[in-house]
């Protein structure tokens, strides 16, 4: 009986700690059901638990070959509950929110359609094709600034 009361009170201190958590809209509130558990609020992830930060990096990624794929193909994205118009949807709202440098002038968002054959087409080992993809990014920034050029000029 005694266990009751301090578990309600550790539930409720630690709802008003953390504050309010809502969603503007369905891309952000599909966010947090399925991505902020691992990427959390602000997109840091976690480097110790090998969950790659969003800040500063996703956008990255549609500057290489295969990247833009990447980003739908991960097990989180591709094997997630989402159709494909929601999973677009949150790609997009992520690249929005999360990119600290400008998209690529050329950028296009992600479409359901798009993202449909990428989804059945999961790497096997992810982890070598993000260090690929990686390694790609890193080049191409010695070469160029990210956001210089259009995609299509960058490959």
């Amino acid at each position: 009986m005694w266990a009751f009361p301090i578990i309600f009170g550790m539930a409720t201190f630690a709802l008003l700690t953390v504050g309010p958590v809502s969603a503007t809209e369905q891309r952000q509130f599909d966010y947090m059901i399925n991505c902020q558990g691992c990427h959390l609020a602000d997109g840091s992830g976690n480097a110790s638990r090998q969950v790659p930060s969003f800040p500063g990096q996703l956008e990255k990624f549609l500057s290489v070959s295969g990247g833009r794929e990447y980003l739908a193909q991960v097990p989180g994205s591709a094997l997630s509950g989402l159709s494909d118009e929601r999973l677009a949807g949150v790609l997009n709202w992520m690249l929005e929110e999360f990119s600290t440098t400008a998209l690529p002038t050329d950028f296009k968002p992600f479409t359901g359609g798009e993202i449909h054959p990428w989804r059945d087409q999961v790497p096997i080992d992810v982890g070598k094709i993000r260090e690929e993809l990686l390694e790609r990014i890193v080049q191409k920034e010695k070469q160029y600034p990210i956001g210089a050029l259009t995609h299509e000029e960058l490959n």
